[in-house]
């Protein structure tokens, strides 16, 4: 009897080992992070939820004074297998949308910059004093920033690894 409780409990603990390579094949598709933008400085934060509900915003220089920033906040959002669209909410006039798709870029690990790109088609629309919109549509390429790993991380927070 002992011995089918023995047998019973490794194998139970070997399918909870089997199944944490799924979890970490998981997180190595979790494209959220921060990406570059048109200009240096500015960047496009990406937030995937739960897999697939997208939410983000757009940090960028202010057209009229460069050393402000502003946030275009994602008004709607959408990501389906590596596609992603969005468009944002108009802030001093200006909103933007993007189509595009996200893949592996050059970087070789997540703390090394473009581990993942962003590419696709950017529209900026300006609306002038009599609310008229003027379209500039442009090919752009995002660029994901250097993450720190967790123990990274934790260490700069001040525990220590094991």
């Amino acid at each position: 009897m002992k011995a089918l409780a023995v047998a019973m409990l490794l194998a139970g603990t070997l399918a909870l080992g089997q199944s944490q390579p799924q979890k970490t094949a998981a997180a190595a598709d979790d494209y959220s992070g921060m990406y570059s933008f048109l200009e240096e400085g500015e960047f496009v934060q990406i937030n995937l939820e739960e897999g697939s509900r997208l939410t983000g915003f757009i940090s960028r220089y202010s057209d009229s004074d460069k050393a402000t920033f502003v946030d275009h906040f994602f008004e709607k959002a959408e990501f389906r297998d590596r596609d992603i669209r969005f468009s944002t909410r108009k802030v001093h006039g200006t909103w933007f949308e993007f189509k595009g798709a996200v893949s592996r870029g050059p970087g070789k690990t997540r703390n090394e910059d473009a581990y993942y790109v962003i590419k696709g088609t950017l529209t900026q629309y300006t609306a002038d004093a009599k609310q008229v919109a003027a379209a500039k549509e442009r090919e752009v390429t995002f660029r994901s920033f250097p993450q720190d790993s967790e123990d990274e991380a934790e260490d700069k927070a001040g525990g220590t690894r094991r």
